[in-house]
C-alpha cells in the first residue's frame, strides 16, 4: 500500500472507530444488510497498524491520549527495531513500515491489541515460555528435511505473521482482506500468501481426526456480531509465524463486529491451560480500504529451502570428516 492509502486508512479509522459506535448521537450503529438479510462484513479491510499484539514491557500504557500518541509511536517503533547487526537496507522498520500509526479501538487509542491481561503480555505457563523462547532462537526446526522447516518463512504453506490465523493478526505490509459472504459461508481472502479462510455458517465441525493448518471455523450471528468457533487445528507446528503455540486443547473464539460505515472490531480469545496460564483476550481496528489485493508470489521449494537443506548435508559432512580424524 502506499503512504497516502494507508494514511487515508488510518484517518478512516482514527473518525470511524473514533466515534463510530453510533451513527447518529444517541442512536446505536447498525450494520448495513446484504442480500441475505445478515450484517454485511463484505469489503477490503485492512489491520496496518503500528499497535501489534503484545505491548514491550514498561514501554506503554495501554491507552494514551492523542497528544501522546506520536512519542508513544517512536518508542513502539524503537522497540520493534532489529538489532544492529542487521542494521543495513531492509533491516529497519521505517524502511518498510509505510506510514504506521497507532490503531483506534472504541474511540481510544491503542497500544497493543492484549486487553486481558492488563499488563499487555501473552500468560505462559513455563512450557509456553520454554517454546516461545525456542522458536525464537530457531531451535525448534531441525535440518532433517522441508517438512520440518517452518510452514510460513520456509515453506510457503500459511502467511506469515499470523496474518489469516486463527486468530488473525496484523503484518507489516501485504496486510489487506477481501471479505465474501454468501447465505452459507464467509470467505476471507489475505493479501499475505494469498491465503483464503473460509467461515462456514451454522454447520457442524468436521471429524477430529481431520486437522487443517487454520482449523475448521464454524460460525453463527449474535445480532450484529459473527461468532466463530475454530476446532480441528494442526498442533504441530506455531501459528504461522505468531509468538506462541496452540495445544489440542485449544479453544479460540473470534466476533467480528461492522461498528461503523469504515471500521470494524475484531475481538478475540485464546484458552489453551498447556501453553498459558489463564486464558487472554485481545480486541483489533480494521479499517475500510480502496486499495487492491495482489498477488504473494511465495512457493515452497524455491532456492531458499534448496540451500538452507544443502547447507545443513555440508555441514554434517564436514563434522563426519573431522570424527574421523
Amino acid at each position: 500500500m502506499t503512504q497516502t492509502a494507508l494514511r487515508a486508512a488510518w484517518l478512516a479509522t482514527a473518525i470511524a472507530v473514533g466515534g463510530g459506535l453510533t451513527a447518529v448521537a444517541g442512536e446505536p450503529y447498525r450494520a448495513p444488510r446484504n442480500a441475505y438479510g445478515a450484517p454485511d462484513l463484505g469489503g477490503v479491510w485492512t489491520n496496518n497498524f503500528l499497535t501489534r499484539l503484545q505491548r514491550p514491557r514498561g514501554v506503554v500504557p495501554l491507552v494514551v491520549a492523542p497528544a501522546e500518541a506520536p512519542g508513544a509511536e517512536r518508542k513502539l517503533m524503537g522497540s520493534y527495531k532489529p538489532d544492529a547487526s542487521t542494521e543495513n537496507v531492509g533491516g529497519t522498520a521505517s524502511e518498510w513500515w509505510d506510514d504506521a500509526h497507532l490503531a483506534r479501538v472504541g474511540g481510544q487509542l491503542r497500544t497493543s491489541w492484549l486487553v486481558d491481561p492488563d499488563d499487555g503480555q501473552l500468560p505462559y505457563t513455563a512450557e509456553g515460555k520454554r517454546r516461545a523462547a525456542a522458536f525464537t532462537k530457531g531451535q525448534l526446526e531441525s535440518m532433517d528435511g522441508p517438512e520440518s522447516r517452518p510452514v510460513a518463512g520456509d515453506r510457503c504453506l500459511l502467511p506469515s505473521w499470523g496474518a489469516m490465523g486463527p486468530v488473525m493478526l496484523n503484518s507489516p505490509y501485504s496486510a489487506l482482506y477481501r471479505f465474501v459472504q454468501t447465505r452459507d459461508e464467509i470467505a476471507i481472502l489475505g493479501e499475505s500468501n494469498s491465503e483464503l479462510r473460509i467461515i462456514h455458517l451454522g454447520a457442524t465441525h468436521l471429524p477430529d481426526r481431520i486437522k487443517t493448518w487454520t482449523g475448521d471455523s464454524i460460525g453463527h450471528w449474535e445480532k450484529d456480531t459473527l461468532v466463530v468457533e475454530t476446532t480441528n487445528l494442526r498442533t504441530d507446528a506455531p501459528l504461522s509465524q505468531a509468538p506462541f503455540f496452540f495445544t489440542p486443547g485449544v479453544k479460540i473464539a473470534e466476533r467480528f463486529t461492522r461498528v461503523s460505515k469504515g471500521a470494524l472490531k475484531y475481538e478475540f480469545s485464546v484458552e489453551d491451560p498447556a501453553i498459558f496460564s489463564r486464558p487472554w483476550r485481545a480486541e483489533m481496528s480494521f479499517a475500510a480500504s480502496g486499495a487492491s489485493l495482489f498477488e504473494f508470489a511465495c512457493h515452497e521449494g524455491n532456492y531458499g529451502m534448496v540451500n538452507v537443506l544443502a547447507g545443513a548435508r555440508a555441514i554434517e559432512r564436514e563434522q563426519a570428516a573431522a570424527g574421523r580424524r
